[in-house]
């Protein structure tokens, strides 16, 4: 694995993370900016052929 790929996915896996972090404490705004971080990161994985599980 390419430092590309495995940096994605760490940034992928931790806003995942602070995602599920954003809905437990209940911050609506936060949930708003790490779902849109999550897809442009998803989208970016997709366009450079990086599976995501």
């Amino acid at each position: 694995m390419d430092a590309f790929t495995a940096g994605l996915l760490h940034r992928i896996k931790t806003t995942e993370s602070d995602l599920s972090q954003a809905r437990e404490d209940g911050d609506d705004f936060l949930v708003e900016v790490e779902e849109a971080e999550l897809d442009d990161l998803r989208r970016l994985a997709a366009e450079h052929g990086v599976q995501v599980a």
